[in-house]
């Protein structure tokens, strides 16, 4: 088959997102440039799993047919290499708000993150950060956070495969991730600081593996937009 019809009919696509960029942005884009190529209007275009527009690495996406098996990838566990920032804590858990609070992080030692991050190995309940897209009566969760409104929303059931250490320079600490699905990074900041003594937020995220896909494999937009020239 060749590749516009291949593309056409249904591809899994994977890519490298940009800092700053939705899943949705990828989306648009992907298929703006599909359609453009394939002189068409209309093209089915779908992402397995949305990442946060300050994270970076790897979206799945689905033209086609191919977007019948989203929900295959959307199941499959993930891998992120994230970087937590220790003793401050902020209302979105990440560098989408300000630091809202001050801890002191100067007694947390490497054996002492290495000891608790085992602690969260296994089945757990996570409760979403107010600044996700879960939605609340028919809103997204971010609507009433951005506000001041006090939403309270319902722990989830997640679970943590691998977590472990690539760097430890106080006050950041680098850990790899292996979860399943519905797990909020973002989230294990809040609780990785508290299970410290201290607070914590995510100020940098990178996922680089979806089941059996790597970011290795995968193309910026502009490098796949290339490919259709």
């Amino acid at each position: 088959m060749n590749e516009e019809k291949q593309t056409y009919e249904g591809e899994v696509i994977l890519i490298d997102k940009e800092l700053r960029w939705t899943s949705f942005d990828v989306v648009n884009k992907i298929r703006s440039s599909l359609t453009r190529f394939h002189g068409v209007k209309k093209i089915k275009v779908g992402h397995a799993g949305t990442l946060d527009p300050l994270a970076t690495g790897l979206v799945i996406i689905c033209t086609g047919k191919q977007t019948k098996n989203i929900h295959l990838y959307q199941d499959a566990e993930k891998e992120y290499i994230a970087t937590f920032r220790l003793g401050e804590t902020t209302p979105s858990f990440d560098l989408e708000s300000e630091v809202d609070k001050q801890f002191p992080f100067e007694h947390i030692s490497e054996e002492n993150v290495l000891t608790v991050i085992q602690e969260f190995i296994g089945k757990k309940e996570q409760v979403p950060p107010i600044f996700s897209a879960k939605n609340i009566n028919g809103k997204r969760a971010y609507e009433y956070a951005r506000k001041g409104k006090d939403i309270t929303l319902k722990a989830n059931i997640i679970e943590f495969f691998e977590i472990e250490m690539l760097h430890f320079t106080p006050p950041e600490v680098q850990l790899r991730i292996v979860c399943s699905k519905g797990t909020y990074i973002r989230s294990f900041a809040r609780d990785l600081g508290e299970a410290l003594n201290s607070g914590a937020y995510l100020s940098a995220l990178r996922r680089t593996k979806i089941g059996k896909f790597k970011v290795e494999d995968a193309l910026s937009v502009e490098n796949f937009e290339k490919t259709l020239i």
